[in-house]
């Protein structure tokens, strides 16, 4: 039997003592509670005690961050000021954010419940983001064309598109901000900011860094709230030029849907099923450990988790017995606990959603041969990582996001058979191929319809690489050198010099 879950409380009082504990919400550069009073009490998942406070944003709230945005867009400075102050401002955000990334983790773990160690890798990384981004904002150019003939000229401008309003979730509380913000800033737009509910705290001390870094009143707006109340009409309102948003598939269909009768830009990066396909020539003890690394990093709740194990038949066996034997070293527990590498899931809503799948995949003739259930422990939401096996293709756990740490394995004989399988979803986020043959790689991935496609490796990243998914996981794509460019409009300029005849003029003969 697994022993249960250990809590250090000196642990959790030293990070709340970190804390601010409340926190108000950033409107036209001031911070501001909300008129009606409410505030949003966070109970961390992991600790079971209040962890946060945060003013909760109502309709008054969202109508002075829309007009303070728009203002700031239509008659601030922001959109006219040039790349190089643009850029500073932003070096100077990531130097803070640098500087705070201790308390910007540990707010993250406290709310979402993931582990520290994870928790420090992602606010570095999204300070590479911000830097990389303050970078792209100098690069940003147009474009020009001069073979019209001796009396013409034609010049392509990138303008800013206006006021952007960006919908964040609860599993990568501040890199996923930290995706789309810097991006919008640098190309001259202005926002406003939802987070999740369940984990603001971070997204709102970043309007504390903004102003101290000398972003202009009302270039960035933060609110928390729900979705309906205010994510949903940040979607819809005619004074929001772009959308973009990250979440569920669901919740994205019904963002379209409000952006619809605006005809607003929308960027949305949405669910993930991503497929591990592994052939009997690849290096096995690497594949494994990424396996297990996609499988259960932020204990799944991960739109990339690549929970999709497509391996031939011919090391199946021996590739079940080596991720059962890795996944019983991985360590779940407090995530406040620097060992730690599984923590809590979000919520026990969450939690009951994911153990549904897998009692579904039971009833259906699924192998669980790994986990499968909850964890003792005195609080939060711990699930064991699990393995479903034998699972066929056309099981709902072989084809459904499940967010959770549960892998699916699915056996294949050729190359085609695994590519079939790996394109039978609604979904095409990202993938891997393992083989020590570059045929092989190269082929498949080829292939397999997907955004991103990982050799011999899963889940690496870099700022300089676009990620997105095909179907049902987005549309649009952040990162990459276009990043800041997707935050614009082209606008043609026809210049004509010279004499010009007027149409109703006949040509002589």
């Amino acid at each position: 039997m697994t022993a249960p879950i250990h809590f250090d409380p000196t642990r959790l009082a030293a990070a709340l003592a970190r804390t601010p504990g409340r926190y108000p919400l950033f409107i036209d550069g001031k911070s501001v509670e909300a008129a009606d009073g409410r505030a949003i009490e966070r109970i961390g998942p992991a600790h079971g005690v209040v962890v946060s406070r945060y003013a909760h944003a109502g309709p008054i709230e969202l109508d002075r961050a829309l007009a303070a945005a728009r203002r700031a867009f239509d008659h601030g400075p922001w959109p006219k000021t040039t790349a190089a102050e643009r850029a500073r401002v932003l070096h100077r955000a990531a130097d803070r954010i640098e500087a705070d990334a201790e308390l910007i983790a540990t707010l993250d773990v406290l709310e979402s419940g993931k582990p520290i160690a994870q928790a420090r890798a992602e606010i570095a990384g999204a300070v590479d983001i911000w830097r990389y981004a303050a970078g792209l904002a100098r690069d940003l150019h147009g474009d020009s064309t001069t073979a019209m003939g001796e009396h013409k000229l034609g010049i392509v401008l990138r303008d800013p598109i206006g006021v952007v309003s960006i919908i964040t979730p609860w599993n990568f509380p501040f890199l996923i901000v930290s995706q789309k913000l810097p991006f919008a800033l640098a190309a001259g737009c202005t926002a406003v900011v939802k987070p999740s509910e369940m984990t603001s705290a971070s997204t709102l001390l970043l309007g504390e860094i903004l102003a101290a870094s000398g972003l202009p009143d009302g270039v960035c707006n933060i609110l928390a709230g729900d979705g309906p109340g205010i994510g949903a009409p940040m979607t819809s309102d005619p004074r929001v030029d772009m959308v973009t948003f990250t979440g569920s598939t669901r919740v994205g269909k019904a963002t379209m849907a409000a952006a619809a009768p605006t005809l607003k830009k929308v960027v949305m990066e949405l669910g993930g099923k991503n497929a591990q396909v592994i052939f009997p020539d690849a290096d096995m003890e690497a594949a494994i450990d990424a396996a297990v690394f996609g499988a259960f990093f932020n204990a799944g709740e991960c739109c990339n988790a690549g929970s999709r194990l497509i391996v031939h038949r011919d090391c199946a066996d021996a590739f079940t017995a080596g991720f059962i034997a890795a996944a019983a070293r991985v360590r779940v527990g407090d995530p406040l606990d620097e060992a730690t590498r599984v923590g809590s899931l979000i919520s026990p809503q969450h939690f009951d959603l994911v153990t549904g799948h897998i009692d579904a995949a039971r009833r259906a003739g699924a192998d669980v041969v790994l986990g499968g259930g909850r964890l003792a422990a005195a609080t939060g939401h711990f699930l064991a990582p699990t393995l479903v096996a034998a699972a066929d293709p056309a099981m709902a756990i072989a084809r459904d996001e499940v967010f959770g740490p549960v892998a699916t394995l699915m056996r294949f004989d050729t190359p085609a058979e695994a590519a079939a399988i790996a394109n039978g979803i609604d979904y095409g986020l990202s993938a891997s191929v393992w083989s020590r043959d570059f045929d092989t790689c190269i082929g498949l991935s080829r292939q397999i319809r997907a955004g991103t496609i990982w050799t011999n490796t899963f889940m690496d990243g870099a700022a300089e690489l676009p990620f997105g998914g095909f179907r049902q996981s987005g549309l649009g794509r952040e990162l990459g050198r276009n990043a800041v460019a997707d935050y614009t409009e082209e606008k043609t300029l026809h210049l004509h010099c010279g004499p010009r005849t007027a149409w109703w003029t006949p040509r002589a003969a």
